[in-house]
């Protein structure tokens, strides 16, 4: 019994460093791929000073022939088409209806004194275009970036073409899914209480800046808001987007930037991708 208990105890001795590696970025190779390929988890808004391009990052971006992010971000056509998609076109519909009285006054003061904006202009829009309007006031700086665009940029640099793993119209979808009363109670717990979201921001980013993406999934647990939308949001995107990684992997190595919380979990994308047959690791050196 001694003697198994001790085997046990090395096992996981051995085991711990793996299961507490902190990794944002992942080298995928096995089933019959020529060449590897690579998975990396991105934050769409960050300020300045907590940006990192990784000297390991940047080799991987440049060992790629193409780079592949959620959408295709380099399209020429890309706000053209998103336009149209951010407006209920129903004639009945405003704004306002998505909302109690009292809380679009609110709305209206917040935007008026936070964002210098008129409510007024976005009678036709989706309720989830004033989410990514309010989005930068999280952060605590002046100065922020993305690091889709910042991958842009390094593929524009060296030549390299962009896709995307879903179109648009799908990533607008998942937010037409959600009840417009839903998004307008997210709206208003963000106005009511900004101290709040932006510890709640923080926190996310300490966590980005650990590379720790089992944190990163757990929190998308612990929004009572999304409790029941966690397949709309992340899980159904995450399987939709496996064959079209598989496809582009066989044709050549390529790097896929998707936001880090969809990597973590049993459906995450490093998980799918390991079921698939694909050997996932960590890149740390």
């Amino acid at each position: 019994m001694l003697k198994k208990t001790f085997a046990f105890l090395a096992i996981l001795t051995a085991a711990l460093p793996s299961m507490a590696q902190h990794s944002l970025l992942y080298k995928v190779s096995g089933n019959g791929l020529a060449q590897p390929s690579y998975l990396y988890g991105t934050v769409h808004l960050i300020c300045e000073k907590d940006f990192n391009l990784s000297s390991q990052l940047n080799k991987a971006v440049q060992n790629s022939k193409t780079i592949y992010l959620e959408v295709d971000m380099d399209d020429p056509q890309l706000f053209l088409t998103m336009g149209p998609l951010l407006q209920n076109n129903d004639p009945e519909y405003t704004l306002e209806k998505a909302f109690k009285p009292a809380d679009y006054r609110k709305l209206q003061q917040f935007m008026n004194d936070s964002l210098k904006m008129d409510v007024a202009n976005f009678k036709k829009m989706k309720p989830m275009v004033l989410l990514s309007l309010m989005l930068p006031k999280m952060l605590e700086c002046r100065s922020s970036v993305s690091y889709e665009q910042k991958l842009v940029e390094l593929a524009k640099f060296s030549n390299k073409s962009v896709e995307g793993l879903e179109d648009i119209a799908d990533q607008i979808k998942v937010f037409d899914n959600m009840p417009d009363s839903l998004e307008a109670r997210m709206i208003m717990e963000y106005i009511s209480d900004i101290p709040k979201q932006r510890a709640m921001f923080k926190r996310l980013i300490t966590s980005y800046k650990a590379q720790d993406i089992v944190a990163l999934h757990d929190m998308l647990g612990e929004s009572p808001e999304f409790k029941g939308y966690e397949d709309i949001l992340v899980y159904n995107r995450n399987r939709n987007w496996i064959p079209v990684m598989d496809k582009a992997m066989r044709k050549e190595s390529t790097f896929f930037g998707v936001g880090a919380m969809h990597l973590g979990g049993d459906q995450g994308v490093i998980a799918l991708l390991k079921k698939k047959g694909y050997k996932v690791e960590a890149v740390t050196k």
